[in-house]
């Protein structure tokens, strides 16, 4: 990912935020068939390794788990993003010199990917998903709430996947490189959009 120092984000607890945040990554992966890549949930446990670890699952018929990868493997999370109009820069006002851009926020996980489909370990990772996105839900699903044939069912048709990450890159470009005044009106122009993406931008952009 391209990291110019103004939008490069090297703290880890807010890079983890970030992942955390995103609820769905796409994982990439290269094989001698070309490269492929399957979006889905993962979830980050910190405790493991220096940067952590990600756990997910894949459909048993996705061939991305079958195709041996070359090299690493790259998990993408993407955080909240707004498309900026120059109409807001007090700059266009001034010299007319602006042009459109883009405000996101973006963390690349890398690492070696392994999967698996050992029913204890799967039962695990799934469990832990679910309860992560159930966890703000008055009613909360459990795993458990079916019946247990029906789980060893469906968990044969999936595969597990662990992936340490190695290596991360993290990038939040909000406006840092504008001045105060055209950051100002980024932050009016979407905090009046309809989008609440759009509004969630604009708090992480600098005052």
């Amino acid at each position: 990912m391209y990291l110019p120092p103004a939008f490069r984000v090297d703290d880890l607890p807010e890079i983890h935020a970030t992942i955390r945040a995103a609820r769905l990554a796409t994982l990439v992966t290269t094989t001698a068939e070309g490269m492929i890549g399957t979006p889905l949930p993962l979830f980050l446990d910190p405790a493991e390794g220096e940067h952590g670890v990600l756990y997910g699952h894949v459909a048993r018929a996705n061939p991305q788990w079958k195709a041996a990868p070359i090299g690493e493997a790259l998990a993408i999370f993407m955080g909240p993003d707004a498309y900026v109009t120059p109409s807001w820069y007090a700059t266009k006002r001034e010299t007319g010199k602006v042009v459109p851009t883009w405000n996101y926020a973006a963390v690349h996980a890398y690492g070696p990917v392994e999967f698996f489909d050992d029913a204890e370990r799967l039962r695990a990772v799934v469990t832990r998903l679910t309860d992560l996105h159930e966890a703000s839900r008055a009613e909360r699903w459990k795993v458990s709430d079916a019946p247990e044939e029906f789980v060893r069912a469906q968990l044969r048709g999936i595969v597990g996947l662990r992936m340490p990450i190695s290596r991360l890159e993290g990038k939040r470009k909000m406006s840092q490189n504008r001045n105060a005044e055209d950051r100002a009106g980024v932050i009016e122009g979407l905090s009046a959009s309809e989008r609440p993406a759009d509004r969630e931008v604009a708090t992480l952009i600098p005052k």
